[in-house]
């Protein structure tokens, strides 16, 4: 705003009105130093609301999803996530590496060529005596040099064939050209699913059958959480050493009896192509489940998280099969049931509760004897007393076919006497009532 004080008029000033106040002149700045002065002093501001932006807090919470990979990766087992773009896959492998405390060394798959995995052929004095060694890359240098640490292969399903094919000896053999990775690296590897991968392949069967596949995906409420300010740090499983025998001959048995029962299920190659790229069983692949049911054992890890781990290394078929007869395997044992059928402890599952009862009656007709038979009688009536009557019927009509023309019946017959008669009326009942249904369309 210009100064409202009249102007003197046209004459002559006087020196002393006209001379500016004594200081000493400030030196001249090119415009061009003045912008870059301003700019500075913006990162400055920028890089502190960025500092802002990054003060987060943190709060334990258990990931069924983390826990699987570190039990995974603790078994010394190649792992590989799958999930869409931006999900976290690498933030989650950052978290996993420093809660485990090893260096993360980044490799992305796609962007390498065959021989930066197999090795180049480095030609020394006299080829024919000393051979051609085969020079490994610099991340695997330091990888061995360090002796531990987390190798992550990003991006693989955009990987070509024939770096997938230079990749089988890396995840099976850890072999890098001429070096073998110390037993303190760890392998994990990311891929998108083929769609929204680009220039995506799919994985080859060999490779594919060489890693532990889990699915990751993302709780919207911890994104929403941490966008908030607290992200989650998730609590790593503990082995217990106490357990680690047990863990071992529970898996032996569990793996060993389920591939006796299902012989078929030893090798099959799935004939989809997408799904040979996945999780398909084999003897390598059984050898890998047999690993993380015993780790998963004696970390007393949840159901949730075995299942994971075990239909990530053979599939969901063969997996949901194998994890159905790991319940049996913890079933009671028939003869200690007939020792003391007044205080036997039944499982509270219908079908469990359903296969015990059977077995007692199998074990009764396998070696029959009044006092098995009366003691199973006894073992219906406490299962009519603690479950549902209707898993007793099947059970009290073989058992009540099994008795001997010089056996009186027992005084427990006569509680289950009027379960099994009314349930075989209702039976009755229905079928009659789907008769006339029928009879009348």
């Amino acid at each position: 705003m210009r100064s409202s004080v009249p102007s003197a008029p046209c004459s002559v000033a006087s020196p002393a009105r006209l001379a500016p106040p004594s200081r000493t002149p400030a030196p001249a700045t090119a415009p061009g130093t003045q912008a870059a002065l301003a700019g500075a002093g913006q990162l400055d501001v920028a890089a502190e609301l960025l500092a802002l932006l990054g003060d987060t807090a943190t709060e334990p919470r258990p990931d069924p999803q983390l826990e699987a990979l570190t039990l995974a990766v603790a078994a010394d087992l190649p792992v590989l996530l799958w999930g869409e773009p931006g999900i976290g896959k690498t933030a989650v492998l950052n978290q996993l590496a420093a809660a485990l405390d090893l260096p993360l060394t980044t490799v992305i798959a796609s962007v390498h060529e065959p021989s930066d995995f197999a090795g180049l052929p480095v030609v020394g004095d006299d080829p024919a005596v000393q051979g051609v060694p085969m020079a490994p890359p610099d991340w695997a240098v330091r990888l061995v040099r360090a002796g531990r640490g987390l190798l992550f292969l990003d991006e693989l399903s955009t990987a070509p064939p024939a770096v997938q094919a230079a990749l089988l000896r890396v995840v099976l053999e850890r072999r890098i050209g001429a070096l073998r990775l110390p037993a303190g690296i760890r392998i994990v590897a990311a891929a998108n699913p083929r769609a929204s991968a680009a220039d995506g392949w799919e994985l080859s069967p060999p490779l594919a059958n060489r890693f532990v596949h889990l699915q990751w995906t993302h709780d919207h409420q911890v994104v929403i959480r941490g966008l908030g300010g607290t992200w989650p740090t998730a609590t790593l499983p503990r082995l217990a050493p106490e357990r680690l025998p047990e863990a071992v001959a529970f898996a032996r048995r569990a793996v060993c009896a389920f591939l006796t029962a299902r012989p078929g299920l030893v090798h099959r190659l799935p004939d989809n192509e997408a799904r040979r790229g996945g999780p398909w069983p084999s003897p390598r692949s059984w050898d890998m489940t047999l690993r993380l049911i015993a780790f998963a054992t004696a970390a007393e890890s949840a159901r949730e998280v075995l299942s994971m781990l075990v239909r990530g290394a053979v599939g969901d078929g063969p997996g949901l099969e194998l994890l159905a007869s790991l319940d049996r395997l913890d079933l009671p044992d028939p003869e200690l049931l007939l020792a003391d059928p007044v205080r036997a402890d039944l499982p509270e599952r219908g079908d469990l509760r359903q296969a015990v009862l059977d077995g007692v009656v199998e074990a009764v007709r396998k070696r029959l004897d009044r006092a098995r038979w009366e003691a199973a009688w006894q073992l219906l009536v406490r299962a009519l007393e603690t479950g549902a009557p209707d898993l007793v019927v099947v059970p009290a009509s073989t058992l009540a076919a099994l008795r001997q023309p010089d056996w009186d019946l027992p005084e427990s017959i006569d509680r289950l006497a009027g379960v099994v008669s009314l349930t075989r009326r209702a039976d009755q009942v229905a079928t009659r009532v789907a008769a006339t249904a029928g009879a009348g369309r």
